[in-house]
């Protein structure tokens, strides 16, 4: 009788190394693959990240280029209004001169109001 429970018992023991190998690959298997989602998550981010990038900067070189348009455009029109002052300037310097010059040299006193 010992000798069977005796070989009952090896059985029991041999049978718990086998499922502890068992559990033991399981858990390789499961950390295994944890590894391989976390490369592959890690893999599709970086893509989803380049091709939002690419999206950003087509977006981003379509909107400047009206902006650099309208810049354009308006330091054209800042130009045209400079030579216009300018040439105002130019037709009418030598009246803005000789009446600078005729209130320095013609000089009129005049005695301060009292209040």
């Amino acid at each position: 009788m010992s000798a069977q429970n005796s070989a009952g018992i090896q059985t029991l023991l041999d049978a718990e190394r086998e499922a502890s190998k068992i559990v033991q690959k399981a858990r390789e298997y499961r950390t295994k693959r944890v590894r391989e989602a976390r490369d592959e998550a890690k893999k599709e981010i970086e893509a989803y990240r380049q091709s939002k990038d690419e999206e950003f900067k087509k977006f981003e070189s379509e909107h400047t280029q009206g902006n650099k348009q309208a810049e354009d455009e308006a330091n054209k029109e800042a130009e045209a209004k400079i030579k216009e002052i300018h040439a105002a300037g130019k037709k009418s310097q030598t009246q803005v001169v000789e009446n600078l010059l005729k209130a320095v040299f013609e000089v009129k006193p005049t005695p301060p109001e009292k209040a």
